[in-house]
C-alpha cells in the first residue's frame, strides 16, 4: 500500500491519524486481497484506487465534522466495509455496527476486526429488516451509507436506525440534485429533515466528484416505515 498517498491524502483533508492507523489500513488492504482473491468483495484492485475511492472518499465526513466522539454508528449495507471500515481505522472511539444482507461479507468484516484489533458489531439483516428489530430502531447517533440507491430509498433504509437529534450521512455522486426533492419529502414522512449537500471530494483527483447527503432525524420514525425488504427501492418514497 502506498502508505505515502494516503497519508497525504488525510492531511490535504484535515483528518487526523497516527501511524497506527496507517499500518490497519495497510493490514485491511492485505486481508481485503487475500479474501477478495476467493469471493466478490470489490472491483477496485489498483492499490492507488483503492486509497482515493475506498478508504479517502470514506474519511469525508471526518472532514467536516459530522461524526461526535464515541459516536454510535450503523452503516448500512456496509459490503466490503466502506465507509465504516476507514471511519473506525480513523476513530478506534466509535461504537460501530457494520450491517449486510450477505452472511459472507459479515464474516469476512468479523475476520478483519479480529485481526486488527477492532472492536465493533456486526449484524447480518437487510436494512428494512433490521430496523424494526427493538435493539437497532432508533437508537444510533449516526447511520451512515454508501450504497448505489436514490436519495428517497437510502432515506427509508437509514433514518429509522437514526435517533432524533442525529443524523444519517449518505455518499452520492454529482446527480443528488435531480434527486433532492424526492429525498426531502421521504425524509419528512419518516421524521428526518435534509440539513443540505457537503462537497466531499477526494485530494488530487478531478474525477471524483462525491458529496455527501446530511439529515437531520428530527422526530420519530411512523411505525409503518421502513417498509416491508426490496419495497423502498421499488417504491421510493416521495416520487
Amino acid at each position: 500500500m502506498n502508505r505515502e498517498r494516503l497519508a497525504n491524502g488525510l492531511t490535504q483533508m484535515g483528518v487526523a491519524f497516527d501511524a497506527e492507523a496507517l499500518d490497519r489500513f495497510e493490514a485491511f488492504h492485505a486481508i481485503l486481497d487475500a479474501y477478495n482473491a476467493r469471493m466478490d468483495l470489490t472491483a477496485v484492485l489498483d492499490e492507488d484506487e483503492r486509497i482515493d475511492r475506498h478508504d479517502l472518499d470514506s474519511a469525508a465526513p471526518l472532514a467536516h465534522g459530522l461524526i461526535a466522539p464515541e459516536a454510535k454508528i450503523i452503516d448500512v449495507g456496509t459490503g466490503a466495509g466502506f465507509p465504516g471500515m476507514p471511519l473506525l481505522i480513523l476513530r478506534p472511539d466509535l461504537r460501530m455496527t457494520f450491517l449486510d444482507a450477505l452472511q459472507k461479507r459479515i464474516a469476512f468484516l468479523q475476520d478483519a476486526l479480529a485481526k486488527l484489533g477492532l472492536r465493533a458489531e456486526t449484524l447480518h439483516a437487510r436494512a428494512e429488516d433490521a430496523a424494526r428489530m427493538a435493539a437497532h430502531r432508533e437508537a444510533y447517533d449516526v447511520a451512515v451509507s454508501r450504497a448505489v440507491a436514490g436519495a428517497a430509498t437510502l432515506q427509508e433504509l437509514t433514518l429509522p436506525f437514526v435517533r432524533q437529534g442525529g443524523v444519517s450521512i449518505a455518499w452520492k455522486g454529482p446527480g443528488v440534485a435531480q434527486e433532492l426533492t424526492a429525498g426531502r419529502r421521504a425524509a419528512f414522512v419518516l421524521g428526518g429533515t435534509v440539513r443540505g449537500v457537503v462537497d466531499a471530494p477526494v485530494p488530487g483527483r478531478r474525477d471524483w466528484a462525491h458529496v455527501l447527503l446530511v439529515t437531520d432525524k428530527t422526530g420519530k420514525t411512523p411505525a409503518a416505515y421502513p417498509r416491508r425488504a426490496g419495497t423502498p427501492g421499488k417504491k421510493p418514497l416521495g416520487t
